[in-house]
């Protein structure tokens, strides 16, 4: 089955039985589902994450209880912009009034309190956090088609801030995890740990990761449509 094919079986499952939230309709989108505040605090008692100190989370719905969490634990949240059109935005809680920290885990909230940082100059990334549309019990995920978590991962490792090899979740419905293999592609980040609202599952057979951006895959438009890619191809790879 190809991806698009089982992020159309997702999507639809999510909404014929009521586990879509809003944004609605969830096609098209990271789907945000019941449960995500469940899955949050499932995450939470993961060692790798309770102890870190720099979490990048991505700026999707399902995962505003993960970034709600780590602000009002004292985590540095390196939160990409949508579409990464903006680069990155770095929360610093110390900077957050403690009443604001459930507006600063918003989109845009997180443009009112968050700081911009190109990457290179952004804290050492502990762990991180990605949304999916499907993922499979040994890592294999699936987003929703436009590669921006990808494009993400490349730089944020190409620059030297997050490792290649540093712990990655997911949080997802029950139902979005799937039976292994999902298909992949050569630039495709697997993750770790699969945590819904019931469970957690550690991906010990996880796919290796790429090991930065993979240039002679990169699309030129999407070059030209993210200046930070754009940016970092011109600073780095001259």
């Amino acid at each position: 089955m190809r991806k698009e094919e089982i992020r159309k079986l997702v999507w639809d499952r999510m909404l014929r039985e009521n586990i879509a939230r809003f944004p609605l309709p969830p096609h098209g989108r990271i789907p945000n589902f019941v449960g995500a505040e469940k899955a949050a605090k499932l995450l939470a008692e993961l060692e790798p994450f309770a102890r870190a100190e720099v979490l990048k989370i991505n700026p999707d719905s399902p995962q505003r209880p993960v970034r709600y969490w780590a602000l009002t634990n004292g985590k540095k949240v390196v939160m990409p912009t949508p579409r990464i059109r903006k680069g990155f935005l770095l929360l610093d809680p110390e900077r957050i009034p403690r009443s604001a920290l459930g507006y600063a885990s918003t989109i845009k909230g997180a443009f009112r309190y968050g700081t911009p940082v190109k990457p290179w100059n952004l804290p050492r990334i502990d762990a991180a956090v990605v949304g999916s549309v499907a993922v499979d019990t040994e890592g294999r995920r699936i987003g929703k088609g436009e590669g921006y978590s990808e494009i993400e991962f490349g730089v944020l490792v190409e620059v030297g801030v997050l490792d290649r090899e540093a712990p990655i979740a997911t949080t997802v419905h029950d139902v979005q995890v799937l039976p292994p293999p999902l298909p992949t592609d050569p630039w495709d980040v697997s993750v770790d740990y699969i945590i819904t609202p019931t469970k957690v599952i550690r991906a010990v057979k996880r796919p290796p990761r790429p090991e930065g951006i993979l240039w002679e895959l990169m699309p030129e438009k999407k070059v030209e449509e993210i200046p930070i890619l754009k940016e970092l191809r011109e600073r780095f790879r001259r």
